[in-house]
């Protein structure tokens, strides 16, 4: 098996996948029993060894984030984001509902090797099943020693608590999520200080992703370097991807990364349905530039090549979408989820996505105007000057520039087809 081809389909779970019985008869824990057994700084030593990436969308090498932790400050807390709210995103919901110990375990490993005690997992308010899994499988670890009190007779006190969040976006964005645990409204921070060193409780803390902590027992287990030896520099180990839209075969994917997206979209997802023609696809969540065929089919999926492409992997999510799809229908889709879920904090962000929705709600009802097309590109640039990936940011936190991201997307390249929409557009030479 070559790094290209498919790791594994995530659908052959036993039916009691999600237990500690069938958990520990797969190896289960043994991770967490051989961590125990070495001094916190080799365990973190491998997780850097590794070069794993955060899975929740940043990218950031999660060993050199552990490493921001002050060394002399107590206490300190470790936050699991399962706040999964991004468009087109369900991998860790499928972590969450099907194999909940691996990531009590790599949560345990985890606080063991930064002297964490408490540790707080926050789950997506439309997430009920998932919370209800993970917490049926925090109790059954703390009855089996692992967690509590005493971890497996070793003097270390480590608790884990469930958290269900209100149904609110913006609180996937670490600092908002912060803020919501402490009860307070959840609204981004202004950075610095970065949570590592004044986050939850304005104690040091560690925040990271499901899929990320779900891959630390295997990393343990295996050894850093084992880990590392897995796909593309830059792009190690394995990675999950919610394939969605209009393809044959629509799920929940984990791939070595390093594959194109040709095999991704053509091999592992079928193809486009009912034999359509493939016109565009969101590589990374609904935050995420879009790519088209004659761009971008042919590159490689890992994480620097996205980005050196324009966009990024985001939250894995891949949404596909054919030739019958309309391009301000579908932009439109993604600006009113964002002008939603805007906390209001800023101004750009609170104004400037409700303004970006009425234009395209004014074209996809044929009232548009030639001086939408302009204007669409004038109102991104306030909320991201320059509009260009990574973008400028005038807010706080990265919701506001990515409502850009289907703004610009169309633009950049279905501007005829957008303009096809407008009366008068075309022959007013716009």
């Amino acid at each position: 098996m070559t790094d290209s081809i498919l790791f594994a389909r995530m659908e052959a779970h036993p039916a009691d996948s999600h237990t500690l019985a069938r958990y520990e008869a797969t190896g289960g824990y043994a991770a967490l029993r051989k961590a125990l057994a070495m001094p916190p700084e080799e365990v973190i030593a491998e997780v850097k060894a590794s070069n794993i990436r955060g899975r929740g969308g940043a990218g950031f090498p999660t060993g050199v984030k552990w490493g921001f932790l002050p060394p002399d400050i107590r206490p300190r807390y470790l936050v699991v984001n399962a706040d999964e709210s991004e468009p087109g995103t369900f991998k860790d919901r499928q972590l969450l509902e099907r194999d909940p110990h691996q990531l009590v375990e790599g949560i345990v490993i985890s606080a063991y090797a930064l002297d964490v005690e408490h540790a707080f997992v926050y789950v997506r308010g439309e997430y009920p099943r998932p919370a209800r899994r993970l917490q049926r499988a925090v109790d059954e670890a703390r009855a089996a020693g692992y967690l509590g009190r005493d971890v497996l007779g070793t003097g270390r006190n480590i608790e884990i608590t469930v958290h269900l969040g209100a149904g609110a976006y913006i609180c996937g964005e670490e600092t908002a999520l912060l803020n919501s645990l402490e009860g307070k409204r959840g609204e981004p921070r202004i950075k610095p200080p970065f949570p590592a060193i004044a986050g939850l409780y304005a104690k040091p803390t560690i925040v990271n992703n499901v899929e990320t902590l779900s891959n630390v027992p295997w990393i343990v287990a295996n050894g850093g370097a084992a880990y590392d030896a897995i796909g593309p520099e830059g792009s190690r180990g394995t990675r999950l991807f919610s394939l969605s839209g209009h393809v044959e075969r629509p799920g929940n994917y984990e791939i070595v990364m390093g594959m194109s997206w040709r095999d991704l979209i053509f091999g592992l997802g079928g193809g486009i349905r009912s034999g359509k023609q493939l016109k565009c696809w969101i590589p990374g969540g609904a935050s995420a530039p879009w790519f088209v065929p004659a761009l971008h089919l042919d590159e490689p999926v890992t994480i620097d090549d996205t980005g050196r492409l324009g966009s990024m992997l985001g939250s894995g999510a891949v949404v596909v979408m054919d030739e019958t799809t309309n391009v301000v229908a579908a932009a439109l889709s993604v600006v009113r989820f964002f002008a939603h879920e805007s906390c209001g904090e800023c101004t750009p962000c609170r104004e400037g996505t409700s303004w970006l929705q009425r234009i395209l709600e004014r074209i996809l009802g044929g009232a548009g105007r030639p001086a939408d097309l302009d204007l669409l590109l004038d109102v991104s640039d306030n909320i991201s000057p320059g509009l260009r990936w990574p973008p400028a940011m005038t807010t706080i936190c990265p919701l506001g520039p990515s409502v850009v991201s289907p703004i610009t997307s169309i633009m950049s390249h279905f501007r005829d087809e957008v303009a096809a929409m407008i009366p008068g557009a075309v022959t007013a030479g716009v």
